[in-house]
């Protein structure tokens, strides 16, 4: 009888990524995806480190597993419960100490060796751990993929690229993750090219610093420009994206690829952090505020259509309200399609977490609030004028309603609309209807009243 593997995914999409390849590595000893945690045989919890409220889900989690795991060994089905990615690598003994049930602690950068950890734990009393950096590269031994996965439907992730050496002082991700690491072009076409033969449509590039990515090509090295100029040309692939990026490796072979290639979808996630170029400087960001204003204005001028998402952490410490004045004035000036905004979590071991200087809780508070306000009303403003365009829309599930399905527009937003599952995976003329702030309705474009599509792809991009 197979064994159960129960995996959840906890944080950024590079998770989901790893949580898949972590299906693939375990499959050959049997194990076959559930989605009842109480049937399974190994639990998986890959999880995020990158705010103390994600750190403290995990813990929670685990905490109520601690009376599962234990009525399975009564009953003679012993249960084996691994903690993986980022707070197994930042915590691997806190982990242990906090929560004796676990049997395998496993970093991000080692989870290829998880069928030897498996096997050890059936034995061991107490955890198994593998946190170490290794010196060779986890994809070198990774398998070709198994099957389908979460985030490997008509838009599916690919790891272009680990790490980071930004050693920005608020984040922990270079410890965690280590150095930068991108994959060569080869292997990276040819997971793309599994994907596509497998029903991708779209591919999603990922990176800690994902345009940071210098990989080894037949002619030297190849830079994110390069490698998505080679993985366009694959037949039956429509999209590409790529995320997560800093402004400083922001090129313009880049900026310029946005404008040259139909198959980059005109949408950028962007971080910036701070509009304070005091506060930027005190995060080690290497890029002041007009720096990045510029470099939209660069983008914009190559794609006119783009549309942005960034990043935002208030609170940081020494942050005042002046500070926090002008990370208001820039959200007014570049006009976002989508942000995430976060208070400032003190994570142990970076520079920040040290500082005398901390944000009273309620003040970071009261700021985030009235950033996501303004941030709020700026994607309603950028959906509204979706209303009466004609898009193309790449349809990936069925809708929440009977009958409907939905999909992405080039721009990110997701639009609902009837249809059946023969329209799955494929692209689609949709004239908007309705808009709300997080999606879009539409009807067939052919199906569209007299007057209310204006054809061909309107703009999206702009100010708010």
């Amino acid at each position: 009888m197979a064994k159960k593997l129960y995996v959840k995914t906890f944080g950024c999409q590079m998770n989901v990524y790893d949580s898949a390849r972590m299906a693939d590595v375990l499959a050959p000893l049997g194990y076959v995806g559930t989605s009842e945690i109480d049937q399974a045989d190994l639990v998986v919890f890959n999880t995020c480190h990158i705010r103390e409220k994600a750190a403290e889900k995990v813990y929670s989690a685990l905490g109520r597993l601690r009376a599962l795991k234990r009525a399975r060994a009564r009953g003679g089905r012993p249960m084996l419960l691994a903690v993986a990615g980022c707070v197994a690598q930042a915590e691997g003994a806190e982990v242990a100490a906090r929560a004796p049930h676990v049997d395998i602690v496993v970093g991000p950068q080692a989870y290829h060796r998880l069928p030897a950890m498996v096997a050890r734990a059936h034995q061991a009393r107490g955890a198994v751990v593998d946190t170490a950096l290794p010196a060779e590269s986890k994809f070198d031994h990774l398998p070709e993929e198994a099957g389908a996965h979460p985030g490997r439907g008509v838009s599916a992730f690919l790891t272009v690229q680990e790490g980071c050496d930004r050693f920005c002082t608020f984040c922990v991700v270079p410890y965690t993750r280590g150095a930068e690491e991108s994959r060569p072009v080869a292997a990276v076409e040819a997971e793309a090219r599994r994907l596509v033969a497998r029903g991708a449509r779209e591919i999603v590039l990922l990176g800690q610093n994902v345009n940071a990515y210098h990989g080894a090509g037949a002619a030297g090295e190849t830079d994110l420009a390069g490698l998505i100029g080679r993985l366009a040309g694959i037949e039956g692939l429509r999209r590409l994206r790529y995320t997560t990026s800093h402004p400083r490796d922001m090129t313009p072979t880049l900026v310029r690829a946005h404008g040259v290639e139909p198959k980059l979808m005109p949408f950028l996630h962007l971080p910036v952090q701070s509009g304070s170029d005091r506060i930027l400087a005190a995060m080690n960001r290497g890029h002041t505020a007009r720096d990045y204003l510029r470099l939209v204005e660069s983008i914009r001028a190559a794609q006119p259509t783009i549309a942005l998402s960034s990043d935002f952490i208030v609170g940081f410490p020494g942050e005042t309200e002046e500070d926090f004045a002008a990370t208001l004035a820039l959200v007014r000036a570049v006009g976002f399609a989508q942000a995430f905004s976060f208070k400032y979590s003190a994570r142990p071991g970076t520079p920040a977490a040290s500082s005398a200087d901390q944000v009273p809780a309620e003040v970071g508070a009261a700021r985030l609030s009235r950033l996501q306000r303004l941030l709020e009303a700026q994607k309603r403003r950028f959906n509204a004028r979706a209303v009466g365009r004609t898009v193309p829309v790449l349809f990936e599930r069925r809708g929440r309603r009977a009958g409907w399905i939905a999909g992405r527009t080039p721009w990110m937003q997701w639009l609902h609309m009837e249809g059946t599952d023969a329209a799955l995976g494929s692209v689609a003329e949709a004239t908007v209807v309705e808009a709300s702030t997080n999606s879009l309705v539409g009807v067939p474009a052919d199906r569209a009243r007299p007057g209310r599509a204006r054809p061909g792809r309107a703009r999206q991009g702009g100010g708010a």
